[in-house]
């Protein structure tokens, strides 16, 4: 769901925030920052996630008074740079923004993990929801989530979906879809999501999951044919798309996340230093304008919530992989 907050209330309460953690917090916190933030981004450069983070911390440099300089380290499906973000030394110096799969679903499926999602972090802030929309070759005689339904349930087994890999979001998504709706599609992984959603392009694959942002020059021009968002609400984007709720989906939402994260032990006021800085930046009328126009939702929390969301998050996608026997490649 969009927020919209009045700009003026809200830097006014930002500014009371600042200045009660400024009164409270010891003498080295009060000049945090005084050099710039490093921030580890475990995706590759152009992803939806990079590209959030991009747009965000360029605010947050003008109102934390330091640059905060993006490291892309998509090395190993994201893990090396999440491996990076735990060990980091806790100072508020390196940071990191991370997609919610490498946090709730890789946790799962691989064995030499060097990383508890749920101890390791300090949480900071959710950023953006990544909308993401079920996609079809033109050529698949359906033209929404009911008939592609009946046709893949007439089929079971036939029809194959594109995905970005073993456990990605687009994966996941469609594992979702399957127990939701009681069809059965063949999984084909690949690399990475602008592969999955160009192999429907081509025809050679009939359908994926795939975030608003790589899909709509596609959807525009005829190539794809969008069925549903897998969102609470319809994207402005796509206004005549129905959600997939609507489509006879029953309860059908997933909606993939990126959240600005600190290493374990990171100080308490830091934190929320970081936590003010990046609700601001996020609420900026500007950067929302922006973060919307991709298809993606702004939204920000409290630490609190952020853990909260990841806990949830990584025990349901846990009951998803062992219900239907997820193995990594």
């Amino acid at each position: 769901m969009f927020c919209f907050r009045p700009a003026r209330a809200f830097m006014t309460i930002a500014a009371g925030l600042c200045a009660g953690l400024v009164a409270g917090a010891p003498s080295w916190a009060q000049s945090y920052p005084d050099r710039p933030i490093r921030v580890i981004v475990p995706m590759q450069a152009g992803t939806a996630g990079d590209t959030i983070m991009r747009i965000v911390t360029q605010k947050m440099s003008t109102s934390i008074g330091q640059t905060l300089v993006i490291q892309n380290v998509p090395d190993a499906a994201g893990l090396v740079g999440e491996e990076r973000i735990a060990h980091a030394g806790p100072d508020g110096y390196t940071i990191g923004a991370m997609g919610d799969s490498l946090l709730t679903v890789l946790p799962h499926l691989q064995r030499r993990l060097h990383v508890d999602p749920n101890a390791d972090f300090e949480p900071v802030s959710l950023v953006a929801f990544v909308t993401s929309v079920l996609v079809l070759h033109p050529s698949v005689p359906a033209t929404d989530a009911r008939e592609f339904v009946a046709l893949a349930r007439s089929r079971p087994g036939v029809l194959d979906f594109a995905s970005g890999g073993v456990g990605s979001q687009q994966h996941m998504a469609m594992e979702l879809f399957m127990e939701v709706t009681g069809a059965r599609l063949t999984h084909i992984p690949l690399r990475g999501a602008a592969q999955a959603a160009m192999e429907v392009v081509s025809g050679r694959i009939p359908a994926t999951f795939v975030a608003m942002s790589i899909a709509m020059p596609f959807i525009k021009d005829g190539r794809l044919r969008a069925i549903g968002v897998a969102s609470r609400e319809r994207s402005p984007l796509l206004p005549d798309v129905p959600t997939l709720s609507e489509s006879g989906v029953p309860d059908f939402v997933l909606a993939p996340w990126v959240g600005i994260y600190a290493p374990r032990g990171t100080p308490r006021s830091v934190v929320e230093r970081l936590n003010l800085a990046t609700v601001a930046a996020v609420n900026d009328p500007g950067v929302r304008h922006q973060l919307i126009a991709l298809g993606l939702e702004p939204q920000t929390s409290s630490p609190e919530e952020l853990a909260q969301r990841t806990r949830a998050e990584h025990a349901r996608m846990g009951r998803l992989i062992r219900a239907n026997g997820i193995k990594a490649e």
